[in-house]
């Protein structure tokens, strides 16, 4: 399951050799990467534009540049927005820009490329600290110390990218704003999934999929919200907001909107499909994808297996009892015809080594049977970590989300 090269994909199934599985490792949240309406998009742009739009965004914009950014910035309901090829290129490039010398606040949990950026921001001057989302006491001691005339910013993931909770995002845009600090959120896995609440949501990742701050209902004062349309949107595409005066000093100061080469025609093609589809369908999927995930969830419940999401979010991670059982783990799963995300040590901690499951809205309810029936197996034979071995450790990360743990044995709708 690593490193592996698919031969055919037939909906969620893909075959690697002459050995089909049914995928539960793609990130494609919404299957747009399946859907027809969305895969017709296509043709039209590349008649118009070529394949390839080869100028860098600073010397020539197709018109479909600004569309995006127009459609994205309304979704959103934030000031403004930039796109760019990739959240890597943005954390790498923009998160330095941000930080010019000053104070970095890195959560411990956040994502490789989070820290990556972080340690070019240290490369050009700046201080790098650590916190825990558990510990916003030592977070608020860190911005009072930090000194006050250079900039001070703070990141964390929205969606965790493996435990599939949010932060409290409430609470840490209160710790910034009291103490003057930008914060900067990675919403990756969030962004097309979680959206804004309303009486009227289909289901409890709220509505539109417009990501983590319209979900918690905050404003963009002080925050910088990073996405990507890799994921949900299934296009090769990424973003962040800010301000249109921080945007247009970005354009210049952050190296990919002048080097990078832009993203191909057919990428920004089904974005803009793809916010068409996401207006009139997207609720529809996105109650579909919870309805699945939750069978999920509830079947781990049942079976006293451990998982760290609270959130109900379809990133599903299952740590093993014994970190040196994932080479077994792993080829029952083949066996059994599933494909999930591996997670080894010493990409994460030992007591975290298991799996992860993504579900998405073109997975069938067939083969999530089977993914259950894979699991049960690994159950059965004490393969898999206990809620008991793990209790309310679960909850640690996630001081926001406990929605699981409160809706236990009630009704899961809105």
């Amino acid at each position: 399951m690593l490193d592996a090269v698919i031969d055919e994909v037939r909906g969620r199934r893909i075959r690697i050799g002459a050995h089909w599985l049914a995928d539960f490792a793609s990130c494609n949240y919404l299957g747009f990467d399946l859907d027809p309406e969305i895969a017709a998009s296509i043709d039209e742009q590349v008649r118009r534009w070529g394949t390839h739009p080869s100028w860098s965004r600073l010397l020539g914009n197709p018109r479909l540049y600004p569309d995006i950014e127009e459609r994205l910035t309304e979704l959103l309901g934030a000031p403004d927005s930039l796109v760019l090829p990739t959240i890597t290129h943005i954390h790498s490039f923009v998160l330095p820009v941000l930080t010019s010398g000053g104070t970095l606040m890195l959560e411990a949990q956040a994502h490789r490329t989070i820290y990556d950026g972080a340690m070019t921001a240290a490369a050009g001057g700046a201080t790098v600290h650590r916190f825990r989302l558990d510990d916003l006491d030592r977070l608020a001691h860190l911005l009072r110390r930090a000194p006050v005339r250079a900039p001070r910013v703070v990141c964390v993931d929205g969606v965790n990218s493996m435990t599939g909770n949010p932060p409290d995002l409430p609470a840490l845009a209160r710790t910034c704003r009291e103490h003057g600090a930008l914060l900067y959120v990675d919403d990756a896995h969030g962004f097309g999934v979680l959206g804004e609440r309303d009486v009227d949501e289909t289901c409890p990742y709220g509505m539109r999929g417009n990501a983590v701050v319209r979900y918690f209902g905050e404003t963009y004062d002080d925050i910088v919200l990073v996405g990507g349309f890799s994921k949900a949107y299934s296009s090769l595409l990424a973003f962040l907001t800010a301000p249109t005066w921080l945007k247009e000093h970005l354009k210049l100061a952050a190296p990919p909107y002048l080097y990078s080469g832009p993203s191909p025609t057919a990428s920004l093609a089904t974005v803009l499909a793809g916010f068409r589809v996401n207006s009139q369908r997207g609720d529809a999927l996105r109650a579909d994808l919870y309805r699945k995930t939750e069978r999920v969830l509830d079947h781990l419940d049942a079976l006293g297996v451990h998982t760290p999401n609270v959130s109900g979010s379809p990133i599903v991670e299952v740590p093993l009892d014994d970190a040196d059982d994932l080479h077994i783990v792993s080829k029952l799963l083949w066996d059994a015809g599933i494909y999930v995300t591996l997670a080894a040590y010493p990409l994460v901690p030992r007591a975290s080594v298991g799996f992860r499951v993504q579900l998405t809205a073109a997975n069938s309810d067939e083969e999530v049977d089977e993914l259950l029936t894979a699991i049960t197996a690994l159950a059965e034979r004490s393969l898999l970590q206990t809620s008991r071995d793990r209790g309310a450790a679960a909850l640690s990360g996630s001081p926001a989300l406990p929605r699981r743990v409160q809706d236990r044995g009630t009704p899961r709708s809105c």
